[in-house]
């Protein structure tokens, strides 16, 4: 069923808007209608980039984290939900997340579940969230599910923030170096060029390659431009094709020192958002199928929907994640633990936690690793093109003192 993003006006005069599935454009303005909504504005969600009112940018993590942590003390006090979404959508700075929460309170107000109208909103809550929120209403456990869902929120968020920290450090210093590079052949170089040419001598090899370098990108720089870019674009077009994106993620997990990184990341992340789903109280199955599509690396979604064909084939999650060698022995042998003691979410967490620190570990040493590797390479750059410059010289000196 094709999916409409909209912009409409509540009864009370506020503007929310979302999207609904409907089978065409004047059934979505029905459905609108029947929830008590006068559309301003609906289109297919698919033409987005047409329109400027269906471009929804993704709302941060951190402010879900924010919201859910207020809306479960609220509703811990007392306050019933569609008070708790008045309250919270006039304090909420952003607001794209407030027009999300008076969309969300509106249909509530007009008898969808709370799990259901935040469905219609993809880009601030993801299925796993959505998942959660279903099993809390059906458990009668809403208020501990969204004190769960920010704390699983919070700790997501800080593990990325280790993962770019981690990412952000060589990049800068790749940026530094190139920059660098480029700046020596196309203002410094040229200089040198003019000295040597009034020597009337061959200059030496290394040297010829470096004035050779610094004639091309001088005159040519909107080549190397042009070469960024296609490598760019080609590199997104064969990541966008399965089997790409399988490569791709394969060879990021066994790229030196950043390969452990990530495979201990992506632990911490399927044991953390797995335990949290399950002590939810969201069935093996589900839980693993949410798990799979959120775990950012197909490699590891393809082990994780296998654990779950072995689930429902009447097998252990263990087996297949041991099989996978994706997941360290310890891994799989707390699971087994904590499957046959029926403490599985528990020992999730636990799992989780350790593999945080892990993470904390694994990032300061990375960073102390990489410091002195990129310090050898931008030496090794600047010195090449420092020697190459400079040998003509010597060349010259030592004519000199034999004359």
């Amino acid at each position: 069923m094709p999916t409409f993003a909209y912009r409409a006006r509540t009864a009370g005069g506020a503007v929310v808007s979302g999207v609904i599935d409907a089978p065409e454009e004047k059934a979505a303005f029905e459905r609108l209608r029947a929830q008590k909504l006068s559309p301003l504005e609906v289109g297919r969600k698919k033409m987005g980039g047409l329109f400027g009112f269906l471009k929804r940018s993704k709302i941060p993590t951190k402010e879900i984290a924010i919201f859910s942590r207020q809306l479960a003390t609220l509703n811990g006090s007392g306050v019933p939900i569609v008070q708790g979404l008045s309250i919270l959508e006039t304090q909420m700075q952003s607001k794209a997340l407030r027009e999300v929460i008076a969309s969300v309170r509106s249909d509530i107000e007009s008898g969808l579940s709370i799990s259901e109208g935040i469905k219609k909103h993809p880009n601030a809550f993801s299925k796993l969230y959505v998942s959660m929120i279903k099993a809390g209403e059906t458990g009668g456990l809403l208020n501990e599910i969204l004190e769960r869902l920010s704390t699983y929120l919070e700790k997501a968020e800080a593990l990325k923030a280790k993962i770019k920290s981690a990412m952000m450090y060589p990049i800068v210093i790749l940026v530094v170096c190139s920059s660098i590079t480029i700046f020596l052949l196309m203002w410094v170089i040229p200089r040198f060029k003019i000295i040597f040419a009034s020597f009337g001598q061959d200059l030496p090899f290394l040297t010829q390659i470096v004035l050779d370098a610094s004639d091309w990108l001088r005159s040519k720089w909107y080549l190397l431009g042009l070469i960024v870019a296609a490598a760019i674009w080609s590199f997104k077009r064969f990541r966008a094709t399965d089997y790409g994106r399988k490569w791709v993620d394969d060879k990021l997990l066994k790229v030196p020192m950043f390969g452990v990184l990530l495979k201990k990341s992506a632990v911490a992340q399927f044991t953390r958002t797995l335990g949290t789903l399950l002590a939810a109280g969201v069935s093996h199955m589900q839980a693993l199928e949410t798990v799979a599509e959120t775990a950012g690396n197909v490699v590891i979604s393809q082990a994780i929907l296998e654990a779950r064909d072995s689930i429902r084939e009447g097998g252990k999650l263990s087996d297949p994640l041991k099989k996978s060698g994706l997941f360290p022995p310890m891994v799989t042998s707390m699971i087994t633990v904590g499957e046959e003691t029926g403490g599985l979410d528990k020992m999730l967490t636990k799992i989780a936690d350790f593999y945080d620190l892990e993470v904390d570990e694994a990032v300061k040493g990375l960073s102390s690793m990489i410091e002195p590797i990129v310090i050898v390479v931008m030496g090794v750059i600047v010195g090449f093109i420092v020697i190459a410059m400079y040998m003509p010289i010597f060349n010259m000196g030592e004519l000199a003192s034999k004359a």
